[in-house]
Formats: structure tokens, sequence, C-alpha cells
């Protein structure tokens, strides 16, 4: 366990009040340095190779360390390919892209010295959930949103990326990619049931599977339906009711294809979005199940192209049926045809199984697991995810024309001597000729109609669910209750001045960044935005190795509560380098009388400067830390404000608050303060009780790290959090 000196300042209300607009308000700072914005040069390799993920385990589910690429046989359409690169990899980790991409064969960049290159952050994993609503039946539906706010109250780290998607589209703009819990809460509160029930009102009733039966010609379905039309048409023949029957079920199918068709175009519209996300990814596909026709054209074919677009993006499914344990399909709700013969019965025992074929063929074809007849959901996806963390990775040159030719290539791959482990591997991959892969967040506009404008290429940047690095940017979101305002919302941008082209002037050294930004309802509504040039002026006379101070832009806004995102972009006007980022913000309704925190206002004080931690001067002109990266030999402040406070049933009572935080990483504290009372003198407005702290940093490691700050108020017996992330460097 950690353990440091937890330096606590007293400082009046109007001082922090002070240090809170001041670390709201700071803008286009700069210092002084030069840097290069060429682009990045690459290594180029010219012969594709073609990769795929493995995974290995024994009879007890345990994953198998230690095993070397001559201990695996591999074979593409039954031929034995030689293997080309090998690795184990953990996924979530930082080198997981590098060692991607070297399997692939796909250019890796190399910085030359003159050239900054972007700093890579720590990865979690990367979760997704496809809840095919289209297929969900509204009894089901309650145990599955239950199973998902599990999963983000205990499952989601400190790191992870998760998504929840539809293909109904009643998620609608929260289906993204967030690390953001109370926007994942929200999207499965979106949830809501849906028909999906055939429209047929003929009798006796027939189901989709009974449909499909007599599509493919079966007898008795076909037989039973047939006599039940001559019964009630003693005149008609045999060969007019067959194609009655025939027709019948040819409109059922037709309607349920609908539905079907959208849940598979969603599903592979995702994969492709995957294929712009870092690293190996896990989608849990969450279904009541559903019949694929053969004879409605493309849906096997559907199946096969998906299952080779998830190996493209990385992808593993893990598919889940939310029935849970049953025994049939058939219950006391369904309305069936009246059949003392039992031919129907006969032939609805296989309807459970058919209608999670297209489930398993995902799993299976894609390297996961499907899980199915089983009331432990909660308990799937710990082990998926456990089962998916670390795997092998292999990689192959294809030899000649013959393995180019755009077909399915069948994948197999064994340990030798050992069959006694179980490999897990994708079934397959669609063999086309290799092209110059595109780069991600180029420019769309360059295929047709000419060169992007500024303006252009900052929309398509903020509208792009892959954020630009090439010139980083940093985003904060901050709220706070300013008496005689309400709240205002900041949003602080930084920009590394290193990446910025600068011009030598005669007053100095200048440069100039277009930036764009809107922040956006739950709704994907605009609520405020911003656009502007920010000419950066630097007149330091600092020495040439120094580093200019990064740019900060600031722009307040006031909201009404809700759930809000904001997305920023830029672009430096001298190298027309692109940077982007994205953050969520949950502003809270302070006319509830609930209690609330503000957002937590960090920044860093260094042991070079004594006077800021004692000099209300210094304190005030603190400088908001929005990168949220930190000098190990510095000091972590923060800054709070606690509203709604009770005051007693009278209302006249003093506050009685107290505080404790945290700090946190990988989910696990490594410092706890004990709970300290909150004070405060005959200054402080009550409404808003500020708590002001330092943190030593020395003694912590390099990493990523959660502030957690926790308030009890021990009049009302409440309490609350709020978090945030940042990193030790």
């Amino acid at each position: 366990m950690f353990s440091a000196v937890f330096i606590i300042k007293r400082y009046s209300f109007a001082l922090l009040l002070c240090l809170a607009l001041s670390l709201s308000t700071t803008q286009g700072q700069q210092g002084s340095s030069t840097a290069s914005a060429q682009d990045q040069e690459v290594v180029r390799i010219n012969t594709e190779l073609v990769q795929t993920d493995v995974m290995v385990f024994d009879k007890d589910g345990h994953f198998i360390e230690g095993l070397k690429p001559e201990q695996f046989e591999l074979r593409i359409d039954g031929k034995p390919m030689p293997i080309s690169f090998f690795e184990r990899v953990t996924a979530g980790s930082m080198n997981e892209d590098a060692q991607l991409a070297a399997a692939r064969g796909q250019p890796r960049a190399v910085n030359a010295k003159d050239q900054p290159a972007p700093k890579p952050l720590d990865r979690g994993r990367t979760i997704l959930f496809f809840i095919d609503d289209l297929h969900l039946e509204a009894g089901n539906l309650p145990r599955t949103r239950d199973m998902l706010m599990r999963f983000i109250d205990r499952e989601v780290g400190q790191n992870d990326q998760v998504a929840i998607i539809s293909p109904s589209g009643q998620i609608g703009f929260l289906q993204q990619l967030t690390d953001n819990k109370e926007v994942l809460r929200s999207a499965v509160e979106r949830l809501k049931p849906r028909q999906r029930r055939v429209a047929d009102a003929e009798r006796p009733p027939m189901r989709e599977y009974e449909a499909l039966g007599i599509s493919r010609y079966e007898k008795d379905v076909t037989d039973y339906f047939v006599e039940k039309i001559l019964e009630d048409n003693p005149m008609m023949g045999v060969d007019t009711a067959t194609e009655m029957v025939r027709n019948r079920a040819r409109g059922i199918l037709q309607q349920a294809a609908i539905p079907t068709a959208n849940t598979l175009s969603s599903l592979a519209s995702l994969m492709h979005t995957a294929s712009q996300w870092p690293g190996r990814k896990v989608l849990f596909f969450i279904s009541d199940g559903f019949f694929i026709d053969d004879q409605i054209k493309g849906e096997t074919s559907d199946l096969r192209r998906i299952a080779d677009a998830a190996a493209r993006a990385g992808v593993v499914i893990y598919s889940i049926d939310s029935r849970g344990l049953v025994a049939g399909l058939i219950d006391a709700s369904t309305q069936v045809a009246f059949d003392p013969s039992g031919r129907l019965s006969r032939f609805g025992a296989g309807e459970l199984t058919a209608s999670q074929d297209a489930l398993n063929a995902l799993a299976v074809d894609t390297g996961g697991r499907a899980q199915f007849n089983a009331n432990t959901l909660d308990q799937i996806i710990p082990k998926a995810l456990q089962e998916t963390s670390v795997y092998y990775l292999l990689a192959w040159r294809p030899e000649g024309e013959e393995q180019r030719g755009g077909k399915f290539r069948r994948i197999e791959v064994k340990v030798k001597e050992r069959s006694d482990l179980t490999v897990r591997v994708r079934r397959g991959f669609f063999d086309v000729d290799a092209k110059e892969p595109a780069k991600r967040g180029s420019n769309e506009a360059q295929r047709g109609t000419g060169v992007k404008t500024t303006s252009d290429e900052l929309h398509s940047a903020i509208k792009s669910l892959y954020m630009q690095s090439a010139l980083p940017t940093h985003l904060s979101l901050t709220y706070m209750d300013a008496p005689n305002s309400g709240i205002m919302l900041t949003v602080s941008m930084q920009l590394d001045s290193e990446f910025i082209g600068f011009d030598k002037a005669a007053d100095g050294e200048k440069g100039a960044v277009d930036i764009l930004g809107v922040v956006l309802n739950d709704q994907g509504k605009a609520a405020a935005s911003f656009s502007g040039r920010l000419n950066i002026t630097s007149t330091s006379t600092a020495a040439p190795e120094s580093k200019r101070a990064d740019v900060q832009y600031n722009y307040q806004a006031k909201l009404a509560p809700g759930l809000y995102q904001a997305r920023v972009a830029a672009r430096d006007g001298k190298s027309g380098r692109m940077g982007s980022a994205t953050e969520w913000i949950e502003i809270p309704d302070l006319t509830s009388h609930k209690l609330y925190l503000s957002s937590l206002i960090l920044s860093e004080v260094t042991k070079e400067s004594p006077t800021a931690v004692t000099d209300p001067a210094a304190v005030a002109k603190s400088r908001l830390s929005v990168d949220r990266h930190f000098n190990r030999a510095s000091y972590l402040r923060f800054l709070t404000f606690i509203y709604n406070a009770s005051r007693g049933a009278n209302g006249n009572e003093a506050p009685d608050a107290a505080i404790q935080v945290q700090i946190l990483r990988d989910d696990q504290p490594v410092l706890t303060t004990p709970l300290r009372k909150i004070e405060y003198d005959n200054s402080t407005d009550l409404a808003r009780l500020p708590y002001a702290a330092e943190i030593p940093l020395d003694g912590m490691l390099p990493g990523r790290y959660v502030l957690q700050v926790s308030v009890i108020d021990r009049i009302s017996k409440t309490s609350v959090s709020q978090h945030i992330s940042f990193e030790i460097e």
C-alpha cells in the first residue's frame, strides 16, 4: 500500500473562488522552442501478411502459456502453411497495436530525429455489446438490462472503453465507445421492448419456424396446413391448397426477413466502424435468436462476410441467448395450431436449435463462443473477458495468385501432439487482392470533388468516430455553480505546442491554429458551439532546446441540467496537422436540493515553487491542467465545491460534511485518506462549500490513475462522489 503525506491547505472561500475562476479562464499561453511539422516517414513492407489470433485452453479452460511457433500447425484450405510471424499478445496493452501492425506487414511509423511523435496512452479493453432488440422479446429485456447494469457497476475497468449498440437505433447518440459509466447507464435505460412478432391473421396460426419448414418442403408441416385448407374447402385440389400454404409461408418469411436483414446490416456496419479502433475487441451479441432462410438471397453469405469483417477488425464475438435456460420456444403465451397427430410438435423439436444457428456461427467463426441455455448470464461476460485477455498472434504469407482470388479461405490451427488442448481460432477469411491501406483520418473529399477547406477538415474531424492525433489535442470539461450566474460549463482545449508550426517574426515567433468545438446533448443536438483562429505569438528568449508552454483555449456556456458531450478539433495553419478529442459530462440539477460535487479542477504545483502553496496571489494564478499529465516531482492540487449540504430541518443548522480522498490504479486504491470534516469560516458561502488539497506524487510509479473524492453529509446521511483520471510521467 502506498503511503504519503497528504497536505491539506486552508483557503478562504473568496480565494478558492478566485482560484476556480482563474483555472477556467486561462487561454493562449506560449513558451519557447521550435518543432518540425513535416509528415512522419514510414517503413513500407511490400509483401502483405495475413494474420489470425489464436487462443489455446486446457480441459479446465485455462490459457496455455509458453507455446512456441514450431508447436503450431497452420493449414489454409487444408494446405500446410509456414508461420511467418508469432507473438504472445496481451489484449488492451500499449504494445498490442504495434504487434498487430507487424503481423499484417503494414507500414509502421518511424520518426525522423527532428520530428515529434504523439505519445501513446495506456489502453484497456474494448468491449462492445450488440443488443439485438429486433429479436428480443419484451419478457427477456429486463434480464438483459439488469445484466448490463451489473457489468457497468462492477466490471468496467479504469481504462476500458465500452459501447452499447442496438440495430433498431433506439439508443441513438449514446451508441459510442466511452469510459463514462453514466453514459452507459443512460444507453441501457433507452432499451425498450419492440414489437417483433410477424403479423398473420389466418387460422390455424403458422409460426415462423413452420413457415421456414414449408419453404424447405418439410412434409409433416406442409401436409398439416394443406389438410386444414382442404377441411374448409373440400372441393379444392391438393395442388391449389399446397400453393396457398406456400404463399402464406412465403409472406411470413418475407416479413421476418426485414428485421433479420436490419440486424445483420447493423452488425456489419459495426464491424466496419470497429476496424478504426485500436487492438482486439470483444463483442457480446445478445439476442433471442432468429432464423436464417437459405432461400432469402444473401443471409447465409452475410454471416460469412460479417465473420470476415470481424477478423479484419480484430473482433471476437461471444453470442448470448437472452432467453436463458429454455426447453423450447412454445409456452402458454404462444399461439399454436391444434395438432392431435403430433406432426407439428415433432417438427418443432428443432426450433430452438435452429433459432440459435446464426448466433453460434458468428461466435465460432470469429474465434469466440456461444453461450446458450444458461440462466447465469452475469458469469458469462467476466469469463469471456478473461478468456480473451491473452492470445497468440500468428501470420503467414500467401503463396502465389491462387491465394489472392477473393475466395473464402478456411483456417485450421492445432497444437501438434496435444489433442487434449482446445484451440479457438477464426474459421476463415476472404482473400482479396492487397491494396494500399488508407490512412486513418484521411480526407474523404480527396476522392473526387476537390481539396477540402479548413472548415471542411475541422467538421470532418468533429464528426469522425476516430480521434485524430497528428496535433495532440486534449479536452477537459468542468462545471461549477457561480453566485448570480448559475451552473457554467467550461470547455478547455489544450494543444501541444511542439506540434505547431511557428515562423520567425520581428517580435518573436508566430503560429496559428484553427479550432472548432461543439457541445451536444444526449440526443446528439447542438447545445453550444465555437470556432475561430488562435493567433499565437512567442516572445520568449529561452534557450531553443526548451519546450514552449502548451496552448490553451477555454469556452464557457450556460446549459440546462443533463448529459452532454463536447467534441473539439484543431488544425495547425502551417503544417495542416489535425487533432481532435471528445469527452462527456453530466450537469446536475441543483434545484433538486440533493447533495452534489462540482467537477474536480486539477492543477500542478512544482516543488521549485514553494510560494504556490502559501501565497494567495500564486494560488490564484494556478493553471488548469487540461491534459492531466503530472511530473512525479510535483504536487497534484485539486479543488471542488460541495453543493446543497444539509442545513437541518429548519435550514439554520451549520453544515456538517466530511470528505475522503482516494487515488486508484487499475481499480485498486494506492492512497486513502482518513475521513476529514470540511471546515469553513464566516466568509464561506455555505451553499458552495469549497475544498482544496495537494498530494505529493513522488512516491507513485508512472502510469494512469484515478482521483476519487467522496463527501458524506452527516446531517442528511447522504453521500456523493466525483472522480477524474490523470497520468504521472
